[in-house]
């Protein structure tokens, strides 16, 4: 039998689910009601609505990444109202069928699905909670997912002021790229307090991901991140110093990444998202390092790791001094370049001290 429960309880907004203990594996059978039978380990969901295959989703955001995000959901079928602070971002989504109003608060008022991202904590506080915020109208039983990349205590803030207003808030954020993005293959780390809530989320994370993954309640996605984009900073300077080195060493730099990746010094930063113009196709180091994950947010996700480090006396020496070298960067004019112009922030290091 299929349910719609509105409202808040004290136990949070069901919408759409009522379970029940089963000992089944993930699946989904058809229910009578227009809808489909879910099993999510173990428990047995009541019809999930076909609406949800093509709501209509809001999407606040629409940068480097979420601008691929919006533009997949329209693929798959779903209508989106969106919303950019940036006139242009917004222009070109319309172009391409969305439907587009004048704030946060606006696209709240017309969806019960919507998505954010956006650049750091301050932002996402700001479209959540703010004058002209989604928390202004959200309407009951909302489901939000915010798939920026903050502190984690900020997420659990808003996921409580959701809660007051009888929405459901689970922190998404993303690993991946814009590529990854671009081909619906990143990686969600869900923070939600219910197994239904995280159920509910992935029908939509699935249409702009290839990896959905539960990490446990509100704010653990973001702890999960922090962790990911840690070791990443670590291993994108790790991987420009070397190829930096062979370089200077005399080694063609194709030939030191392939040696590279079929060695134990392969990564993702070495193979998928090399540094070096050339080295590798579609990636921002062969367009002067535009477009991608900028060295501003780099050094931003390493100080949210230093934060989190600090608040509970965790060792991150190789943290720390990555997120220093990104802080040096920015202020040297790297900012706005993809966080893999570390190579060139090397080289011209290196040029710099040749010119003393």
């Amino acid at each position: 039998m299929s349910a719609l429960v509105k409202g808040c309880t004290n136990h949070g907004v069901l919408f759409g689910f009522l379970c029940r203990r089963r000992h089944l594996d993930s699946h989904s059978t058809a229910g009578s009601t227009g809808g489909s039978m879910l099993h999510h380990k173990g428990v047995e969901l009541a019809t999930f609505p076909r609406y949800m295959s093509n709501a209509t989703v809001g999407f606040v955001g629409l940068g480097n990444m979420g601008s691929h995000m919006a533009r997949n959901l329209l693929k798959k079928g779903h209508p989106v109202v969106a919303y950019d602070a940036v006139p242009q971002n917004v222009l070109a989504l319309k172009a391409d069928g969305a439907s587009v109003v004048g704030s946060p608060k606006e696209v709240a008022s017309q969806t019960s699905i919507l998505v954010t991202m956006l650049p750091a904590s301050s932002h996402v506080l700001d479209v959540y909670t703010g004058s002209s915020g989604i928390l202004r109208s959200v309407q009951k039983g909302s489901l939000l997912i915010d798939s920026s990349t903050i502190d984690p205590s900020v997420a659990q803030q808003i996921a409580q002021e959701s809660k007051a207003s009888c929405a459901t808030f689970v922190d998404a954020p993303v690993s991946g790229g814009v590529n990854a993005a671009r081909d619906s293959l990143l990686t969600f780390m869900v923070g939600a307090e219910k197994e239904e809530d995280f159920v509910r989320v992935k029908e939509i994370l699935n249409k702009m991901g290839k990896n959905v993954v539960h990490c446990g309640p509100v704010g653990t996605g973001q702890a999960a991140k922090i962790c990911n984009n840690m070791l990443l900073g670590i291993s994108m300077i790790g991987t420009a110093e070397a190829m930096n080195l062979g370089i200077k060493l005399g080694l063609d730099p194709k030939l030191l990444a392939k040696i590279l990746n079929m060695s134990s010094g392969r990564c993702w930063s070495s193979e998928v998202y090399n540094p070096v113009p050339g080295v590798v196709e579609g990636v921002p180091s062969g367009n002067n390092y535009k477009g991608g994950f900028g060295s501003a947010l780099m050094a931003k996700d390493l100080g949210l790791a230093q934060n989190a480090a600090t608040l509970i006396k965790a060792p991150t020496p190789l943290g720390s001094l990555s997120h220093q070298i990104y802080r040096i960067m920015v202020n040297s004019g790297y900012a706005e370049k993809d966080f893999s112009s570390a190579f060139k922030f090397l080289q011209d290091q290196a040029a710099e001290k040749k010119e003393c």
